[in-house]
């Protein structure tokens, strides 16, 4: 059976077994992504494809045993009850197994927060504002809980649901991770020789200001007075990507923000952020978030 290897947020659901109760899909809210499932009380295996957010899992009912593995590695158990919470952050696909043991249904509420936001966050937290999130499988975390229930109240309220809200517990749930759940190791390893914080500041906000442009190493590595190879080394290191790959990525959440937020067409937007086709900005876009620009709008 071909594995997918990556998707996007909003597709993940075809890869789990189970019935969506709720989504925020269709509501205004930017940079999040909420969903509400029940899950089928057995599954033997199923393949989760990599998702480019972080993806938190909250147990709203239901007990059950829930293992995890990368690859053909050992199967890693953990018995899971209502208020438990996962936080995934794997770039790659991983294997997933569960057993329901209570009566009650196992439903559990999908959280996935925007890179920018979150990147925002570590950033604030003083981290160099790249994705270094911990791993967490089956925790408990009683003020992330506080923060998660108010989304899935105003979610499952009847009436019309408060994208401000929304929004603004979703800007609660990025600075809580970020201060209690960055992988220290990883974050220890980025700031050993990385590159400073102001020229990383510099570089990207140039980076961001011509994002119509094409890439150019040689006009970064000089805006900050260093040659192209160390400023590509040190600059990975301080943000864990290459300086393209950063920059493509700055290029795709535009996009998306412009994909979700404005009428403009897929042509139009791809131009803005720098692709002359229509045919590259779609293939470069499926390639880092799973899906056409088009079903992403949708």
């Amino acid at each position: 059976m071909e594995v997918t290897e990556r998707t996007s947020a909003t597709g993940l659901q075809a890869h789990i077994r189970g019935e969506r109760l709720a989504t925020s899909d269709g509501v205004s809210a930017k940079e999040i992504l909420v969903e509400i499932f029940v899950r089928e009380r057995s599954e033997a295996h199923t393949v989760v494809p990599a998702v480019a957010e972080p993806l938190l899992v909250w147990v709203l009912s239901g007990e059950a045993i829930v293992e995890e593995r990368v690859a053909n590695e050992a199967w890693e158990a953990n018995t899971v009850v209502t208020g438990d919470f996962f936080l995934t952050t794997s770039p790659v696909p991983y294997e997933m197994r569960w057993q329901v043991t209570s009566y009650e249904p196992f439903v559990v509420m999908h959280l996935y927060l925007g890179l920018a936001l979150l990147e925002r966050a570590l950033a604030e937290a003083g981290g160099s504002g790249a994705i270094q999130l911990r791993e967490v499988s089956g925790g408990r975390d009683e003020a992330l809980s506080a923060l998660l229930e108010q989304i899935r109240a105003e979610l499952t309220r009847r009436g019309e649901t408060s994208a401000l809200l929304i929004q603004g517990v979703a800007q609660c749930v990025a600075v809580h991770l970020a201060r209690h759940y960055v992988d220290a190791e990883a974050e220890d390893m980025s700031r050993r020789n990385a590159l400073p914080a102001f020229k990383l500041k510099r570089v990207t906000q140039l980076m961001e200001q011509h994002l119509a442009e094409p890439f150019s190493l040689c006009d970064l590595a000089q805006a900050i007075g260093m040659s192209e190879y160390h400023f590509s080394r040190l600059f990975k290191r301080a943000t864990g990507r290459s300086p393209s790959q950063y920059f493509i990525q700055l290029r795709i959440a535009r996009a998306r923000q412009l994909l979700l937020e404005t009428e403009r067409s897929v042509i139009d937007i791809g131009l803005e952020v720098g692709y002359g086709s229509a045919s590259h900005f779609s293939q470069i876009f499926r390639r880092e978030v799973g899906v056409a620009p088009s079903h992403y709008r949708k």
